[in-house]
């Protein structure tokens, strides 16, 4: 069946998992009463970034050379949100106290400093992570939430190559 799938079909379906991704973003927060930490929020935009991207290309049905600049998009997006899973990961395998200290949280930045210095300082916040980006929230299966999302957006990054190489165009 999988051979089947036109790279439209692939995007689709890569569109609607980032979507129930972000769902299930929403349902910690909302529903079960996490707060995300500013790594966390970058990894929601990075996931939906790629679907933005995703649903657009099913939208276009790009051919040729097109699938590629599509997957290379949402695989931006996608090792992007890797990289900040992975420090995430690494942040909460650190011995207790080794974390970095807890600073300004990213709302606190926007409405105090002018808007270039606070995007810079949120930025600088995101990529290094602070100790509440090192406290485990959760675990599923003694996995942590970080776990699970870098092992998503692993798995997204092969799902998009398994979408380019098998809906290549066939030579006759």
């Amino acid at each position: 069946m999988i051979a089947r799938l036109s790279f439209r079909q692939f995007a689709l379906l890569a569109a609607i998992g980032c979507a129930l991704g972000l769902a299930f973003a929403l349902y910690l927060q909302k529903g079960m009463g996490f707060t995300p930490c500013a790594m966390c929020i970058a990894q929601r935009i990075a996931l939906l970034s790629a679907g933005i991207v995703l649903l657009i290309a099913a939208v276009q049905g790009p051919r040729g050379r097109g699938r590629w600049v599509y997957a290379g998009l949402a695989w931006f997006a996608t090792f992007a949100g890797a990289g900040v899973a992975a420090r995430q990961v690494w942040l909460q395998h650190l011995p207790p106290g080794e974390a970095p200290s807890c600073g300004p949280t990213p709302g606190y930045l926007w409405n105090m400093l002018p808007k270039g210095e606070a995007i810079q300082r949120i930025a600088e916040l995101v990529l290094k992570g602070d100790g509440d980006c090192a406290k485990i929230d959760a675990q599923w299966l003694g996995i942590t939430l970080p776990e699970w999302t870098l092992f998503v957006f692993i798995l997204l990054a092969l799902y998009l190559l398994l979408a380019v190489v098998r809906t290549r165009p066939r030579s006759i």
